[in-house]
């Protein structure tokens, strides 16, 4: 393991940790780096949900699958260290899954993984390693943790920029942040996984997680018919251009997102994307992709780690979706609110989405994007 000032690389064989198993790689070399360092090392593995028939039928999905609950065993019994699983499979439904379902209904595109961080594994997580005694919450997330100018620990994002999940985890609290440990935050994939070959974990080639954890093949629309009920789901409706002509007809405006283009189902001779998505008249809006561009965005539910960012306006690097490194925007912060104004147009402003601001790499707040802005910016 790394030695440097970050308390993530110090160990002590008195300190114990409760590792979060995914099954995945990350977190077995998370597990298996403190194992070295010479930590009392505990794995914990979250039940969120029941295998789907795809699953059943030998197709595993990205995370969290019944298939990972065996990896992480696996890899905790290479490790020498003892490994729990609690079932947590109704609070997974009802703080993610549901939300999610009910958040494409609503014309929005939902990110469940920050939900998921936040409502669900958390929390819980740290109560649960707090019952056991122990001294950290240890995750594979590719994030930091590390003391900010002004002397309290903060959120950084990860050295390697393919891999970085900050973005996942600006809603943690400074409790979260003064108990939890990120052994890979330093590292890059490459590296993470000649780690395991090196500890002899049977799952260091395993294929990274790429689909959201409940819609395994990616098929969102069939998620939402089977979580609310098909006969529950609105159906077909018009598609029109930004001038209100009617050139369409949609087949459920929870199979569309702003910004897509594949499979809507309109032929105009050019290219045309989902611009818009209206569901109280079950209207679907389309356009050219200028007219995606956004001057800036109006967030709500926003938090912020330092109190004097509430209020006012400041200079950030606003990042408006988990594959997307920021752009440049001025942040005019009013408490839970917010306005940001970016200094070049952005695409596809999707409401539902995160949007988290940084400075300096370093994580200080994010909210919810409500709405674009158009017109001129600041």
């Amino acid at each position: 393991m790394k030695q440097n000032e970050n308390p993530q690389t110090t160990g002590s064989k008195q300190k114990r940790v409760m590792v979060a198993m995914s099954g995945g790689v990350d977190s077995s070399v998370a597990a298996g780096l403190m194992v070295e360092a010479g930590y009392d090392v505990i794995g914990f593995t979250m039940k969120l949900r029941d295998a789907t028939p795809e699953e059943m039928g030998g197709q595993k999905g990205s995370c969290c699958s019944p298939d990972d609950l065996m990896d992480a065993r696996v890899a905790c019994d290479a490790l020498g260290i003892p490994h729990y699983v609690v079932d947590y499979r109704e609070v997974f439904k009802a703080e993610v899954i549901d939300p999610f379902a009910e958040s494409y209904l609503n014309g929005r595109t939902p990110n469940p993984c920050v939900n998921c961080n936040d409502k669900v594994k958390f929390a819980p997580l740290l109560e649960r390693a707090k019952a056991l005694g122990a001294d950290y919450l240890v995750t594979g997330h590719y994030a930091q943790i590390k003391e900010n100018a002004q002397g309290q620990k903060a959120l950084f994002r990860g050295a390697d920029p393919e891999k970085d999940q900050s973005y996942f985890l600006f809603g943690m609290s400074q409790e979260a942040l003064d108990m939890t440990l990120f052994p890979l935050g330093h590292m890059v994939k490459d590296e993470v996984r000649e780690q395991a070959q090196r500890m002899g974990l049977p799952n260091w080639d395993k294929a990274d997680s790429e689909d959201i954890c409940f819609v395994p093949q990616g098929n969102y629309a069939e998620v939402i018919e089977k979580v609310v009920g098909e006969d529950k789901v609105p159906q077909s409706g018009p598609i029109i251009d930004l001038q209100g002509n009617q050139v369409g007809m949609h087949n459920g405006l929870h199979h569309y997102t702003i910004g897509q283009r594949r499979g809507v189902g309109v032929s105009t001779g050019e290219r045309v994307y989902v611009v818009d998505i209206k569901p109280e008249t079950r209207t679907l809006v389309v356009g050219s992709s200028e007219s995606l561009l956004a001057q800036g965005l109006k967030a709500l539910n926003c938090r912020f780690r330092d109190q004097r960012s509430l209020i006012g306006m400041k200079d950030v690097i606003a990042q408006i979706r988990y594959r997307n490194r920021g752009v440049e925007a001025q942040l005019i912060s009013r408490g839970e609110v917010a306005e940001v104004y970016f200094t070049k147009p952005q695409s596809a402003v999707t409401p539902g989405q995160a949007v988290v601001f940084y400075q300096d790499d370093e994580v200080i707040g994010g909210g919810w994007i409500e709405e674009s802005i158009t017109g001129e910016s600041l």
